[in-house]
């Protein structure tokens, strides 16, 4: 795994041993000052020098406030400084500034100077500061950011998610030689890797390069792209020589071949590669990239499932917001880790990064785990009828940016967005196209919320996502089956995903009295409705191939800054791991003991423990064979199986007054809780 990670700090944001190019963390030293402020403000002398607070990035100043009062939070401009100096050693040399994350509009000058504006608060984007920075002086950069939502950015308004404020994610300074790797094509790596063929005989591979002569003359110099195995072993090796004039970024694509490659085979076997593209001028090493390689097919069926390299793969999906509770989307490496940790703990097999893009290191990290992805832009909720170059720029930052990551499948191209619906539709075309166009070789998607095929903004991409809530926003929790056979009738040749599904949970609400649907709008959120949602409605999904990728929502609860529901305020708690990352919910275990291979034996309603009837049933989950279940030290009878193989339930079970201790069993393996009862 180690050396799998490894890659990605020898990518080009992280720079490599070998090249000339430098890649300095730019991270600390910042100061901040929240406004508004005046246009004019931002030049005088008093501004500049008064009322700033040091700050370390990554950086939110709504980590709080769109946490904790639904519609009572800033979101405006703000301001950020630094002072660096220039090295004189980089005197003649081309100078970047990559952030990978500012929410959500940012205008970066340098030494007063107009460097860049970048609309979008979930790509990262470079500027080129070579001509205004000062060497062998201190330089000042002025960054000036807005997370107040405008009808020209994605997304439109805070209505699903909170668009937090600041710079949210890591900065670097890039020092390269005037002939390098191109640095400012939409912050992209500039080596794109397309995968032509692939199977377990041979894979071929295309490697384009996109390179960058910043002198004024043409430069002769030697071209190398070089695949090797996870343990450095070259598979494939292409050089060539080429005389690069001056002037704009120019394409050269270079083609390979590895024989009897080891494929990228998702959670089984996610085996890494590595393309190393290598820029010289005799023995100078002028720049060297080096980029993720899984070499994998991926295959939607319609009716069947997934396929990875030829094989039927299971879809167990769930989705993520990458906010945590006071942190907001200011997070650390650490951070990122444990929610991955918890995904791959429950036994997913998949993952919709929603409904944005998220951090470069998430998706690295997908890479080394074998987590298959949907990624996608926040095109989401309302249209303005102005967001369409907004939108069309965001997804090519998107695949640019991510190209190379095998463990991406598809992108998203809008979620839940509907009237107008012909401006909708239209719009969706124009992203398809621009996916294909950028990236032919994955799958697009868009995704509707009400449930029928022929609604007027579907059918305009590869993959139609719906998003059903039985029993919580519609209809009852056993509709969903009824529903899906009669989509299986009626539209067998349509790529279909359930691509959310679930209900909220609030940990403190907990009843026996679970009936077939849940009015959201009252604020009691039990945390058993939630569990029976799950049971049943995984135990349809799994039954059903014509679902080629079902994705629950959420794996985290996290902030809805416009909400006011189930008695806490800006949060959405659908979740199957509360804000704070420490509980899980039973209905985690649900799907910890039907998809993975750890072993689980789980009492469910364990936060109930003041019960409300004497008779009752107990429900358990277990993965490791039928369990004895023992009643205060007795061995209880009747056990039967549930909704599928790991659900296993005891009706009828009388409980005594006072404290009742449940106890399940199958050796090695042990669970117990506590419940009460008390005659009314």
């Amino acid at each position: 795994m180690r050396k799998q990670i490894l890659w990605w700090c020898l990518s080009l944001w992280c720079g490599t041993a070998a090249g000339q190019r430098l890649t300095l963390p730019f991270n600390d030293g910042w100061q901040f000052k929240q406004g508004p402020f005046a246009a004019n403000e931002t030049k005088a002398p008093e501004f500049m020098q008064q009322g700033w607070t040091p700050v370390s990035i990554p950086h939110t100043w709504n980590a709080r406030d769109m946490q904790v009062k639904h519609k009572a939070y800033y979101a405006g401009e703000a301001y950020y400084k630094k002072t660096f100096r220039v090295d004189n050693a980089w005197q003649g040399k081309a100078l970047f500034l990559r952030f990978e994350g500012v929410g959500q509009v940012a205008e970066l000058r340098v030494n007063g100077e107009l460097a860049g504006v970048h609309r979008g608060g979930y790509s990262a984007f470079a500027f080129d500061v070579s001509a205004l920075v000062k060497p062998g002086a201190d330089n000042e950069i002025a960054l000036r950011v807005d997370n107040a939502a405008r009808p020209d950015v994605i997304p439109v308004n805070h209505e699903l998610f909170g668009v937090y404020g600041g710079v949210y994610r890591p900065v670097w300074l890039i020092v390269a030689e005037p002939v390098h790797v191109t640095v400012t094509d939409h912050a992209s790596p500039g080596v794109y890797i397309a995968q032509e063929k692939v199977s377990r005989q041979r894979a071929d591979i295309a490697v384009k390069v996109k390179l960058t002569n910043r002198e004024w003359s043409k430069q002769a110099i030697t071209l190398e792209t070089v695949i090797r195995d996870a343990d450095g072993k070259v598979k494939a090796r292409r050089s060539e020589s080429i005389v690069l004039p001056p002037g704009g970024a120019r394409e050269k694509v270079q083609r390979l071949s590895v024989r009897r490659p080891r494929l990228w085979n998702a959670r089984v076997d996610p085996y890494l590669h590595e393309v190393a593209v290598c820029v010289k001028s005799g023995d100078k090493v002028l720049d060297e990239v080096a980029q993720p390689l899984g070499i994998r097919r991926y295959e939607v069926r319609a009716g069947e499932g997934f396929f990875l390299n030829g094989e039927r793969y299971p879809m167990r999906g769930v989705t993520r917001h990458q906010d945590w509770w006071e942190l907001g989307s200011a997070l650390d490496k650490k951070h990122h880790d444990a929610d991955l940790d918890m995904i791959m703990e429950i036994g997913a097999t998949t993952v919709r990064l929603a409904h944005y893009q998220q951090a470069e290191y998430v998706y690295a990290r997908c890479d080394t785990l074998g987590l298959i992805v949907w990624a996608e832009i926040p095109f989401v909720n309302r249209v303005t009828g102005q967001e369409r170059e907004n939108a069309k720029e965001q997804l090519r930052e998107l695949i640019r940016q991510n190209f190379n990551h095998p463990s991406i499948y598809v992108w998203g191209l809008h979620n839940e967005v509907y009237k107008p619906h012909n401006y909708t539709a239209a719009l969706t075309r124009e992203l398809h196209d621009e996916a294909k166009s950028e990236d032919p070789g994955r799958y697009t998607a868009a995704v509707n919320g009400y449930g029928h095929m022929t609604h007027p903004v579907n059918g305009n991409a590869d993959i139609q996502g719906m998003n059903r809530y039985f029993g919580w926003y519609e209809g009852k929790i056993a509709d969903m089956k009824p529903w899906i056979e009669e989509m299986e009738r009626q539209f067998p040749d349509v790529r279909f995903m359930l691509t959310e599904y679930g209900a909220d949970a609030n940990i403190l609400h907990q009843t026996e009295r679970v009936g077939e649907s849940l009015d959201w709008t009252k604020p009691f959120y039990p945390e058993t409705f939630q569990t029976a949602a799950h049971e049943y409605q995984w135990s349809v999904i799994a039954r059903h191939p014509y679902i080629t990728a079902s994705y629950l929502w959420n794996m985290f609860d996290f902030a809805v800054p416009a909400w006011a529901r189930g008695g806490v305020e800006a949060r959405n708690m659908k979740g199957l791991v509360t804000f704070d990352r420490q509980v899980k919910k039973d209905a985690f275990y649900w799907y910890k003991a039907n998809w993975s291979d750890e072993p689980v034996l789980y009492i469910t309603q364990r936060r109930l423990k003041k019960r409300e009837q004497q008779v009752t049933s107990i429900a358990i989950y277990s993965n490791v064979g039928p369990p004895e279940v023992f009643l205060n030290g007795k061995r209880l009878q009747g056990l039967r199986e549930g909704l599928t193989p790991a659900h296993y339930i005891i009706d009828n079970v009388a409980l005594e007054e006072g404290t009742n201790i449940i106890t399940a069993t199958v050796s090695p393996h042990e669970d117990q809780v506590e419940w009460e009862y008390a005659r009314e």
